[in-house]
């Protein structure tokens, strides 16, 4: 193996499936997934091409742009596409290797797949942005269609750049399809989409804390600590307010926002201001600074993630990027009284962290924790929902989305606590691993797909 490169992010994600695998009894009853593990872990198909672009002063750039159509096996690939400086092969293998279990869980018909660009949108402007997805979209183009790979948007990629990827495809294959999804409203999207990833993981921990407490509390009262800002970090505290919780934080890659002293929580006006700013591409800093009734409730932490700054909490949904609750917030979270943590973004929590949630957990602690694949499906379910709806030239009302959306992470919850309760022992004290439910669920259903397709044996 000495000959690969090293892909840090890719390995985590690998190493954090198998590890639940391995503490299971799945290998002891079926022995034969072991060969399928090893199937499963290499991508379908790698493409990576260069991305050559003319910037407003007529100059030209080049950016590299991806896809990894890692697993088709129940449907086709499907994934985001991320436009961020940081996008590298790792990056987007770890993304694509999480999103094959992650679609699993949905019950839908979706493979996984992951690609994007190391462009930055934020320093430009809508006519580069334009050319540059024009560009982009002139390779992709070659590799996607709707029963092949239906890429969607991530960080970076909104409405907009979907709109200027989807006109360029349109006009390169001289087809109109579903082939990307988060479309615009009046062309094919879906409603519920720039909401799904946030409800849906407050649906998936309501459910826990229900399950819990059978059906004794709910979101009314408990104190939610909320990183990010973008689209999960915002339909996430909202649903939090609507159903009574009080949100106590949210963040930023510059800092974080906290209450001051005597304030209950951010409301609905406040989550608004912050939902404008981003739009703009701006920082919450710059909001603290400007807005002097917005100061008076918040205190700005500069450099900081919210989850040692905020006291006493009940619930912890990390919703900005990777990797962004380390060892030792994990132990400061279970010190500030947290009962429930649940990952809005892929794989929030390092290995370390984990670690010790699980071995909280295990010795009957307090804190539960949810994985990314399975608390923030909520986003690609509606993915597949506008992809139907697209297939079937039909749109759904509000209502009729959000409901299908609230069955499917119910149904995801009761697979994942299945799943671990049929595979992982426990005391009968201990709450049923949802990380190891939800990597097992989705593993088992993926690799018998493959096998029953004869792609291993």
């Amino acid at each position: 193996m000495s000959n690969l490169p090293v892909e840090p992010e890719f390995e985590q994600a690998y190493n954090e499936l198998v590890s639940t695998l391995e503490a299971s009894s799945l290998f002891e009853k079926h022995p034969e997934y072991r060969t399928g593990l090893k199937v499963v872990s290499i991508p379908e198909r790698v493409i990576q091409f260069r991305v050559v672009w003319e910037d407003d002063k007529g100059e030209l750039q080049v950016n590299r742009g991806f896809r990894v159509q890692f697993n088709s096996a129940l449907g086709p690939f499907k994934g985001g596409l991320r436009f961020h400086p940081s996008v590298n092969l790792s990056i987007l293998k770890f993304l694509g290797f999480e999103q094959i279990f992650k679609n699993a869980l949905t019950g839908l018909s979706m493979g996984g797949g992951k690609g994007g660009s190391d462009f930055d949108p934020k320093s430009r402007s809508d006519n580069e942005i334009r050319r540059f997805c024009q560009s982009f979209m002139r390779e992709l183009s070659k590799h996607i269609g709707a029963d092949t790979d239906v890429p969607a948007g991530d960080i970076g990629v909104g409405g907009r750049e979907i709109g200027y990827l989807f006109g360029a495809y349109k006009n390169y294959k001289n087809i109109w399809e579903g082939v990307l999804t988060g479309k615009g409203g009046s062309w094919g999207g879906s409603l519920i989409r720039p909401e799904a990833t946030g409800y849906g993981l407050v649906y998936y921990v309501n459910h826990m804390i229900q399950y819990r407490t059978k059906g004794a509390e709910s979101f009314t009262g408990k104190r939610v600590a909320i990183s990010g800002s973008g689209n999960v970090a915002q339909y996430a505290a909202l649903k939090v307010i609507e159903l009574g919780g009080d949100v106590i934080s949210l963040s930023d890659s510059k800092g974080a926002i906290v209450l001051a002293e005597g304030v209950k929580s951010f409301s609905k006006e406040d989550v608004d201001k912050i939902a404008s700013l981003k739009l703009k591409h701006g920082y919450l800093h710059q909001l603290h600074a400007s807005d002097s009734e917005f100061s008076s409730k918040f205190q700005y932490v500069e450099g900081a993630r919210p989850w040692l700054k905020v006291g006493q909490v009940d619930v912890a949904l990390p919703s900005a990027t990777q990797n962004e609750v380390s060892a030792e917030e994990a132990e400061g979270l279970i010190a500030a009284g947290c009962q429930y943590i649940a990952e809005g973004s892929n794989m929030g929590s390092t290995q370390g962290a984990i670690d010790v949630f699980e071995a909280n957990r295990k010795e009957g602690g307090q804190i539960w924790y949810a994985p990314g694949k399975a608390a923030n499906m909520g986003g690609v379910a509606v993915s597949g929902l506008e992809m139907a709806q697209n297939s079937a030239r039909v749109s759904w009302t509000f209502e009729e989305v959000d409901a299908k959306l609230a069955d499917i992470m119910e149904t995801g919850f009761k697979v994942c606590l299945d799943t671990a309760k049929e595979y992982i022992p426990a005391k009968e004290t201990e709450l049923p691993s949802l990380v190891g439910g939800a990597n097992i669920a989705g593993f088992v259903k993926v690799i018998e797909a493959m096998h029953n397709h004869g792609d291993w044996f």
